[in-house]
């Protein structure tokens, strides 16, 4: 019990340190793309808490194993997507390309996963995301989708596999749903407004991860 909870604490204050990381990677990334990294506090620290406690969350799901470190790195990931979509609606090839090819070469090791199963998922959910994403753009005549939201879902499927992709793709599309329209209802935006899904669907590979991570 004290050796878990010691785990726990200790794994939530290396989140801390690899959450200052994620912000200090995505302000250099930002200024890369020439865009203004924001000063705003959930800009600032919003990287840092979430990191850290998913950290702490994945320590006390998972224990003392090998797969805490490979879920850590995917929260790294993430949460810098969920954050840096959030600040300046992009998802960057910069992060996904690199993060993809961690992705199939860590499905070799993956409990439960497997690299055919990593790349067929990715491969699969990519081609639907393109198709709704060209489907949207041809009937509403703008786009409904941007294309790093469809890179996304191609890496959450490499990430994730088969089952756990359609929970995380259901959760996310569920989540962007109910933020648009909440949205609609306060004003904040119209109808015919976009709204990027890349933060939601990040935010169901988390809870499918936190979900498979015993495996």
């Amino acid at each position: 019990m004290i050796a878990a909870l010691l785990l726990i604490v200790a794994w939530t204050l290396v989140g801390a340190v690899v959450g200052v990381g994620v912000r200090i990677a995505s302000v250099w990334l930002a200024r890369g793309e020439e865009l203004e990294p924001g000063r705003k506090p959930w800009q600032r620290y919003g990287p840092v808490i979430l990191t850290a406690v998913l950290f702490g969350a994945f320590a006390w799901r998972i224990g003392p194993s090998w797969v805490l470190l490979i879920r850590s790195l995917w929260v790294a990931v993430l949460v810098q997507i969920i954050f840096f979509d959030l600040e300046h609606l992009l998802v960057l090839d910069r992060v996904l390309l690199p993060s993809a090819v961690a992705a199939i070469l860590l499905s070799l090791v993956t409990p439960g996963l497997g690299i055919l199963p990593a790349v067929l998922t990715g491969l699969v959910t990519g081609l639907v995301f393109l198709a709704i994403a060209e489907l949207g753009a041809l009937v509403f005549k703008a786009e409904a989708m941007g294309y790093g939201d469809v890179k996304l879902a191609a890496f959450l499927g490499l990430l994730l596999g088969p089952r756990p992709t359609f929970n995380a793709v259901v959760l996310g599309v569920i989540l962007a749903g109910v933020v648009a329209v909440g949205l609609l209802v306060f004003r904040v935006r119209k109808m015919r407004d976009s709204i990027s899904y890349g933060p939601f669907l990040a935010a169901g590979a988390l809870a499918s991860l936190f979900m498979v991570s015993g495996g």
